[in-house]
């Protein structure tokens, strides 16, 4: 006796098991053979997606999804977008067996792929070199697909529903949409180049083109008074290039330099790369984030606190890591103490590298910075001027430099301790001058913040009676080398995003300063399967 389909099963049960699919624009479904099984085997290898030769309602809303994942940040032909037309029909003008096979299984595929991606990203961040790690993100799409879209009635809603649920997220796709479309409607011209720097008042030549692409980016407005073919760099255009130099980390000077031209000159259509990047980093954080947290965002140069209730508390500039030799890390880690008037213990790459030869042209060089020379287990060697024999011991690596206590220390006034394998922290610093630059990666990997009071007091708001007042005089007056564990630990996101959209609605770029764009960029370029 024959059984109706049988033959279906038995092909799409022989595609699985090959772990490959010819037609598709990714044809290697070795990582997906697991997942496959789990997702046909209980329905014994029977079609899901195809019911007497016809596509049902959900696989049309699948390929109608996978056409727009680009809103996503997602590439629509990593889903097969332009080959599902002709599948269609290949399915509706010749039902075989093994067309039913093949459309079923690719659509599972591209399926589970584009959401796999919506939920966790496409790249792992340990293919990055990231410490960021993923517990609770572990995520079965054919768990998924097969309890929660396979005949449903609202698709697109269970999509939503596996997406992180940030509102930073949320914030970042609806930039995303918003600078796809206005990448469509740029004309592409680029502004002339400039050999001096061009002052408010003066004529430049590509002044219309600077009023057409500061009213399409929001930030001259529409109705902004401003002569169609003038070529005099007024007033009104002055302010609105001080909103683009604020959005884009330049100095906010108003003035046409050579630095904020390239700014201008970069194509919309990268700005939209840089989003889409967001979004994959947005992928990769555990979907619940416990709060109160801190979020440092490297290449932006800025810290911010975000309150149990996921509102910003503190917002603050930063020193990171310089991008050529001392990068700070990303990774994540949890706050547990904070230390007033730290000392500040060099390591050892610094003493060979920087605080050595300054000791053999001036002996008296550590007494004149405040430093003193230590053993291992803290007992001071020396803190005059360096003898031969203790200069010796410090090349050999017997002894330690550490800078004592006070305003001039290296550390400032108070030291934010997140313990981490990178031995990184956040903490003061008495070159505040370097804040008021627009590129701030100035330290040896460490992260310098601008209100280090102000951090202390939120990160011990749990510990009793630590006013803002208690932290300043304890970190201006106070004992030295005073250690306070935190109440509640605080998680700590050291991240990399070079497109940012804040609450108020404007969308900040940055460079990318450690290419980590780049890296990613290139790994993504690789295509299914990230492994």
């Amino acid at each position: 006796m024959a059984y109706p389909g049988l033959g279906q099963q038995s092909e799409i049960r022989t595609i699985v098991a090959a772990g490959r699919l010819e037609g598709m624009r990714w044809p290697n479904l070795a990582d997906l053979r697991d997942p496959l099984m789990r997702f046909y085997e209980p329905a014994g290898f029977a079609p899901a997606w195809v019911h007497d030769g016809k596509a049902v309602p959900a696989a049309l809303s699948l390929l109608d999804t996978f056409q727009h994942a680009d809103m996503k940040g997602l590439n629509p032909e990593d889903y097969d977008a332009s080959r599902w037309r002709d599948r269609v029909k290949t399915l509706q003008d010749a039902p075989s067996q093994t067309t039913v096979a093949l459309f079923d299984v690719a659509l599972t595929v591209c399926a589970m792929r584009y959401a796999s991606a919506l939920h966790q990203g496409r790249i792992h961040p340990r293919n990055g070199e990231y410490g960021i790690p993923v517990g609770g993100k572990e995520f079965d799409p054919g768990t998924f697909l097969r309890g929660q879209v396979v005949g449903s009635s609202n698709v697109q809603a269970a999509l939503d529903g596996i997406e992180p649920p940030f509102a930073a997220y949320r914030r970042t796709e609806q930039a995303l949409v918003r600078y796809l479309e206005l990448a469509k409607r740029d004309d592409g011209e680029t502004l002339p180049a400039v050999r001096k720097t061009i002052e408010p008042g003066q004529t430049y030549a590509g002044v219309p083109r600077l009023t057409r692409l500061l009213q399409l980016v929001g930030d001259l407005p529409q109705d902004a008074d401003v002569a169609p073919d003038s070529q005099i760099y007024t007033p009104v255009l002055v302010d609105a290039v001080k909103r683009f130099q604020r959005r884009h980390g330049l100095d906010e000077d108003g003035r046409l330099g050579a630095a904020t031209v390239r700014q201008l000159n970069v194509p919309l259509k990268d700005r939209v790369h840089q989003l889409q990047l967001a979004l994959e980093r947005w992928r990769w954080l555990p979907t619940t984030l416990s709060t109160p947290s801190i979020f440092v965002n490297i290449p932006d140069f800025r810290l911010r606190a975000v309150d149990e209730n996921k509102k910003v508390a503190l917002d603050m500039r930063v020193v990171v890591g310089r991008a050529m030799r001392t990068r700070t890390p990303v990774f994540t880690a949890e706050m547990t103490h904070i230390i007033f008037r730290p000392y500040w213990n060099v390591p050892r790459s610094i003493l060979r590298n920087e605080i050595l030869p300054d000791i053999e042209r001036d002996r008296s060089y550590l007494a004149r910075k405040n430093f003193e020379v230590t053993s291992y287990d803290g007992r001071v060697v020396s803190s005059g001027a360096v003898s031969d024999d203790v200069l010796a011991q410090l090349r050999q690596g017997k002894l330690m430099v550490r800078q004592v206590p006070g305003p001039g220390n290296a550390l400032g006034l108070v030291k934010l301790i997140f313990p981490n394998e990178n031995d990184v922290y956040l903490h003061d610093t008495p070159s505040t001058r370097l804040f008021a630059r627009s590129r701030r990666d100035f330290s040896h990997g460490c992260i310098r913040v601008e209100k280090p009071a102000e951090l202390a007091a939120w990160v011990l708001s749990s510990n009793p009676g630590w006013t803002l007042e208690r932290v300043r005089e304890a970190m201006q007056s106070g004992k030295d080398d005073v250690t306070v564990n935190l109440a509640k630990r605080i998680p700590v996101f050291i991240v990399y995003g070079t497109a940012i959209a804040y609450e108020h609605g404007e969308v900040h770029f940055s460079q990318d300063i450690y290419g980590f764009d780049a890296k990613l960029t290139a790994a993504l370029s690789r295509g299914y399967p990230y492994v």
